[in-house]
């Protein structure tokens, strides 16, 4: 008798393991078109707050609140449609204290990792519903959608910040841009 609820005990206890263990990739990666990119995307994450891929920020509600995590200077060389400005570096929640905080917010910069700050952010100020956009612009670009520039118009440029950065853009139709270049 033991015997046979030790192995029921066992076998539950590897069923739930399995399950959550499943679960938990299946949360973290499968989001990027790249295997490769997926992976360093979700070595850079932390999960501290939903992840949304960019399938589902392109088919989501007019109403979502897309923030974009970057700097003004990545900002203004391209960002996604719609999305407003917020940064990194200087993030100030006050630029915030208009919008609803049971509104959905997707945030958003290179790759995940700015927006995940930013996002855990909003979260522990009383957001409700907000999300990190898994691959960030990287993602979305590569998936061929279209970006916008600093004055609403179409455009195929994408900072990517640096040579090493870049890399994880794969989509041959954008033209990187980087820092270095922008100084010039």
């Amino acid at each position: 008798m033991l015997q046979k609820i030790v192995s029921i005990f066992f076998t539950l206890f590897a069923f739930i393991q399995s399950s959550c263990s499943q679960g938990s990739t299946a949360n973290r990666l499968g989001h990027c078109q790249s295997p490769r990119f997926d992976r360093e995307v979700g070595m850079w994450l932390s999960f501290k707050v939903p992840a949304i891929d960019v399938d589902s920020l392109r088919n989501a509600p007019s109403n979502v609140f897309i923030l974009d995590a970057r700097e003004p200077s990545e900002y203004a060389v391209s960002h996604i449609p719609g999305a407003i400005q917020g940064g990194f570096d200087h993030f100030d929640l006050q630029q915030l204290d208009t919008l609803d905080k049971n509104r959905p917010v997707v945030v958003y910069c290179s790759i995940g990792y700015r927006s995940e700050k930013i996002a855990n952010q909003l979260k522990k100020a009383g957001f409700t519903q907000v999300s990190n956009l898994y691959g960030s612009i990287f993602e979305w670009a590569n998936r061929g959608y279209p970006l916008e520039n600093a004055v609403g118009e179409p455009t195929l440029q994408i900072h990517t910040f640096n040579r090493m950065w870049g890399r994880w853009v794969t989509n041959d139709a954008y033209q990187k841009v980087t820092s270095y270049q922008e100084k010039k």
